[in-house]
């Protein structure tokens, strides 16, 4: 080989082996993560599916789901261990440090009252139908164990998988036809829990029912005209879902915006965009929640055992109480910069006063807050007019009230279970609860304009949002702050 050939071949050797070093090194280098204006840009990829029929088949029979758990984990070796890191399976947050309180505390479905089913603990077995595991049936569950992990809530395509108390699986449920049928998670998967939360379809949240399954773009635009599934918007990564809502947190962590695919200035007319600033996209997308199924807006416990009340599903049950249910509602309007003020249980309130389980924060001079939405469901639930503190009563199984209709001993009960003091006085209190509307975006049609808002007949109390009138008369909220 003579000196010319030698050379080009120390060379080629030289560009061959920085590229072997660099190449790898600038594609794991971290990137910025752009979001494009183009909101499709914007969207997750949905992985390819994996027929399971082939590798599952021979395994089943299965008895119970944790054997179908541990078969899933033969090959998704991670799953349960990412799952179990996540509120989904926890049903509680990380500790805060609250105010008041010498210790940090967790906030979650797991350990605070809402004023629906008021909580789950010392209900654990009806509570849990909805975990996203298998065997909760006391405050006692080992959240450690894997194999308890249900990846079929998520994962079944077939639509027969259906759970029980304590999470699971309904008799008659055939757990190999569903393990051999498992996908991507579908508004069907997500829907069987979060569209039936407070005991039915619609109840809780005013922007999510069975409407979703199949919605006409009216109703909702992302699902209808764009066939979307929850998880575009709530992108995953390692089982934790994004998302938050203030039922059950009190921070921004992890939390979706609209933004997150379009552009922060998308409207042609600029007298739109100069209100971004302080009116949420939502304000204007949704001008009328529960368009569809009724969701309920009050609930009285106090009439509940009655048995001189005729019963009707949406109006009054022996076991609940008395409700009211409306749909095609204007919700209310607030500030609210994503954070809120949470009831914890032992919290003292005045029974004169209406007490907010989870006000939301925000207000005119704060500028990270908008205006925004919300279903305000209202109730009464039981407290000790003692303490002065709201009460969790045992309503399922042996002693509970669902059983035994017997207040004083369902507080009784409730109350040991939380390790709470209870005197045995106990009365109603009124409550409310703020739910975020941020489902079913109505089509661009549909949307609010000016005159809803501005002028006579205007949906928004100014001056309870800080304003001295209507701002198209007396200026924009930095104009107008007290």
């Amino acid at each position: 080989m003579n000196m010319r050939n030698k050379k080009r071949v120390w060379i080629i050797g030289i560009i061959v082996t920085l590229a072997v070093i660099l190449i790898p090194t600038i594609y794991f280098l971290p990137k910025e993560n752009k979001r494009s204006d183009d909101p499709w840009e914007n969207l997750p990829l949905h992985p390819v599916h994996t027929d399971h029929t082939a590798i599952i088949e021979d395994r089943g029979p299965f008895e119970t789901g944790p054997d179908v758990t541990r078969v899933c984990l033969e090959c998704h070796e991670n799953s349960a261990s990412e799952m179990m890191a996540t509120a989904h399976w926890t049903w509680e947050s990380k500790p805060y440090d609250i105010e008041g309180r010498d210790e940090p505390v967790t906030v979650g479905k797991k350990n605070q009252m809402n004023n629906f089913c008021i909580g789950i603990q010392s209900n654990w077995s009806g509570c849990t139908s909805c975990h996203a595991g298998y065997g909760w049936d006391s405050a006692d569950y080992d959240f450690s164990n894997e194999q308890n992990v249900d990846c079929l809530a998520c994962h079944d395509t077939t639509g027969t998988y259906v759970k029980s108390t304590s999470g699971l699986p309904a008799e008659g449920v055939d757990l190999l036809d569903v393990a051999k049928n498992v996908g991507i998670p579908s508004r069907e998967n997500c829907g069987s829990c979060h569209f039936k939360g407070g005991g039915g379809n619609a109840v809780k949240h005013g922007d999510l029912d069975e409407t979703l399954y199949y919605p006409p773009d009216r109703v909702d635009v992302h699902m209808g005209k764009h066939d979307f599934l929850c998880t575009d918007c709530h992108k995953t990564e390692a089982h934790l879902v994004s998302g938050r809502s203030i039922s059950v947190s009190l921070d921004t962590e992890n939390q979706i915006a609209c933004t997150d695919c379009h552009s922060e200035e998308l409207h042609e007319d600029e007298r739109i965009n100069v209100h971004l600033d302080s009116v949420a996209c939502q304000t204007c997308h949704i001008p009328e929640a529960a368009t569809r199924d009724a969701t309920k807006m009050y609930w009285d416990w106090s009439t509940a055992g009655n048995d001189s009340i005729e019963e009707s599903t949406h109006e009054y049950l022996k076991i609940k109480g008395s409700f009211v249910y409306e749909s095609d509602f204007v919700p209310e309007y607030r500030w609210y910069n994503g954070t809120a003020d949470r009831y914890l249980i032992g919290d003292t309130m005045n029974p004169e006063e209406v007490t907010s389980m989870n006000l939301p924060l925000g207000d005119i001079n704060d500028t990270t807050a908008r205006i925004f939405p919300f279903k305000v469901h209202r109730g009464k639930q039981p407290y000790d007019t003692v303490y002065n503190y709201f009460l969790q009563p045992k309503t399922v199984g042996e002693g509970g009230f669902w059983t035994e209709f017997d207040w004083d001993l369902a507080l009784r009960l409730g109350s040991e279970e939380i390790d709470m003091a209870y005197s045995g006085e106990y009365d109603f209190a009124e409550t409310e609860m703020f739910w975020p509307t941020t489902h079913m975006v109505a089509s661009a049609d549909q949307a609010l304009t000016c005159g809803y808002c501005h002028g006579d007949e205007s949906r928004m109390d100014w001056e309870a949002l800080g304003y001295y009138g209507d701002p198209i008369d007396w200026g924009g909220r930095f104009s107008a702050k007290r």
